[in-house]
């Protein structure tokens, strides 16, 4: 009988240490992961864990008191008692911002949390944050990348409506989701008055980017990565981000309008235009390749090759409707290799991405035009 108990003990003893090894293991694949990929990839089982709740806490440790988040911070990794200081100390700081996925990843993340845990003072930071989305939207429908406006020349441009990387297409199908109580969003504690002033905000949304399409000889073209809020007219940003046609960012919003259930005329136009425009303006025949320079540095080429699928660049000159490059001296160049390495390699020129809206285009028109 006392081997048995021992046998035994050692058995759930060696189980233990199994299932630490595992944990850790877990730990240290999930830890290893981008901020985004925790956010919104994980497996549902993940957001009901332990680790998924202890990161909520330092989501919402971060949270700003005007309800949004800053940008590229990895909420995933464990904070030190100086770094949550720090966070707490700056939680009244002005301002935050929809850069790079930043306050929508954390809302997503906090929905999914609480889907699973319905643990309450996540879906109080949600609605926080939501509540920051209403009230960063301008009279016309659009969102700036930074609530409230930052003043100053180098961060002017950030008071835009922005369309760059995604920003406003994040906020928008966002609300969506709030809206129709989609997936983790229908679990969330939300009035019909809250999500009914969601589809409201949407359709704003909407109608702000019907507004500032090119329109160029009476045509609906493409937008620009970011649009005065007053004239809508395309603005410049960066030095190197000039006012222009978007190939890239026009991709995206072209895919939200896409998505839209039954669509106005207006919508239909203002997708007909953009596809006609990316059919248009899209290069052929060339490819994008890493090579080494003089100096041993990986630097990004353009070579030729017929058989390379189609790319469009990032901008497109709103005079002439051709291709343009540029270096943080804000002049623009003809040809990728005639920019400095540092921007050649550190930015994203061209893009394939229209290529999934061409694809889609057929069957989008045949199921929702009638």
């Amino acid at each position: 009988m006392l081997m048995k108990r021992i046998t035994a003990a050692l058995v759930l003893t060696l189980m233990g240490v199994s299932a630490m090894a595992q944990s850790s293991a877990d730990q240290a694949e999930y830890l290893e992961k981008s901020w985004k990929q925790v956010a919104t990839q994980m497996p549902d089982a993940w957001y009901a864990s332990p680790q998924a709740l202890h990161v909520a806490d330092n989501v919402m440790l971060a949270q700003k008191e005007v309800g949004g988040w800053f940008k590229n911070k990895p909420y995933h990794h464990e904070l030190s008692e100086a770094e949550k200081a720090e966070l707490a100390e700056h939680k009244g700081d002005p301002g935050s911002t929809f850069d790079n996925g930043a306050t929508i990843m954390e809302m997503r993340f906090l929905a999914k949390v609480y889907a699973a845990q319905k643990h309450e003072p996540l879906a109080n930071a949600f609605a926080k944050g939501l509540d920051y989305i209403f009230l960063s939207q301008y009279e016309c429908g659009g969102w700036p990348q930074f609530y409230p406006v930052r003043t100053g020349k180098s961060v002017a441009y950030s008071g835009h409506i922005t369309y760059n990387d995604n920003s406003m297409v994040n906020i928008l199908k966002l609300l969506n989701d709030v809206a129709e109580a989609d997936d983790e969003m229908a679990h969330l504690p939300l009035s019909d008055e809250v999500r009914a002033q969601a589809r409201e905000r949407f359709n704003r949304g909407i109608d702000c980017i019907l507004k500032t399409q090119i329109v160029v000889d009476g045509q609906p073209t493409v937008w620009c990565a970011q649009h005065d809020a007053e004239t809508f007219l395309p603005a410049n940003a960066r030095k190197y981000e000039l006012a222009s046609f978007s190939g890239s960012e026009s991709t995206g919003i072209v895919q939200l309008l896409m998505d839209i259930d039954h669509p106005s005329p207006a919508v239909v136009a203002a997708v007909d235009g953009a596809v006609k425009w990316f059919e248009a303006h899209k290069i052929e025949g060339i490819r994008l390749d890493k090579q080494k320079d003089e100096q041993g540095r990986k630097n990004l080429v353009v070579v030729s090759d017929p058989a390379a699928p189609a790319l469009w660049a990032r901008f497109y000159d709103l005079e002439t409707g051709k291709p343009f490059f540029c270096d943080r001296d804000g002049i623009k160049k003809n040809s990728l290799a005639e920019i400095g390495h540092e921007r050649r390699n550190g930015y994203g020129w061209y893009t394939d991405t229209p290529a999934k809206v061409l694809k889609k285009y057929p069957e989008w028109r045949a199921k929702k035009v009638k």
